[in-house]
């Protein structure tokens, strides 16, 4: 991932700045969906920015913490399962830009998010695969991503019998073998297919 597309958008536009949002989480059966946003300094570049699922959780760490360090501005939010359920997955999505975009705003007026869908609230562009395209939306990727697995593995914790920490609340065999044998806990988004 180089610097290339955000630097010419920011050209084309005539912008100072812009951050990218991404969330992660989206088609997991359990915990909440994260979304982050970020501002980077163009000027102090980092390396191996990508989409966060083609990168390694060592890599993930990495970058989650020199990103923390070295962005200009970002910040992190988490809509829980009972939100989910409540107004669905796509809407929390949105929710989750808007109130990203919104806490950003003074630093970045206009934004990249990650897929098709764009609030009506957010000054900016949705970029289909932007999280392969555009470093600020690669970072923010990383941030929802590392956060919201260290999440899961606290919540293995309180609900070992899941194995959160292993499959991070996605549809894998073991999970849907633990709902099989244990039903749902609080956790789970309970307007999901659990079975």
């Amino acid at each position: 991932m180089n610097y290339q597309a955000d630097l010419k958008l920011l050209q084309e536009c005539r912008l100072q700045s812009v951050m990218g949002i991404d969330e992660a989480g989206r088609g997991a059966l359990a915990g909440p969906v994260v979304i982050a946003a970020v501002i980077l300094n163009y000027n102090d570049p980092i390396l191996g920015l990508n989409d966060s699922k083609l990168l390694s959780a060592k890599k993930r760490d990495l970058l989650y913490d020199c990103i923390i360090r070295r962005a200009v501005a970002f910040t992190l939010i988490e809509i829980d399962a009972l939100t989910i359920d409540r107004i669905n997955i796509r809407q929390a999505s949105l929710l989750g830009f808007s109130k990203v975009y919104q806490a950003l705003q003074d630093k970045a007026e206009n934004a990249l998010v990650d897929g098709r869908d764009l609030p009506d609230d957010i000054s900016g562009w949705p970029v289909i695969k932007g999280d392969q395209i555009h470093a600020c939306i690669a970072a923010a990727s990383i941030l929802a991503k590392v956060h919201r697995d260290r999440l899961m593995i606290a919540l293995d914790k309180i609900y070992p019998e899941y194995g959160f920490a292993a499959h991070k609340g996605y549809g894998t065999q073991r999970h849907y073998e633990a709902l099989s044998r244990l039903g749902a806990c609080t956790e789970h988004r309970q307007s999901f297919r659990l079975s």
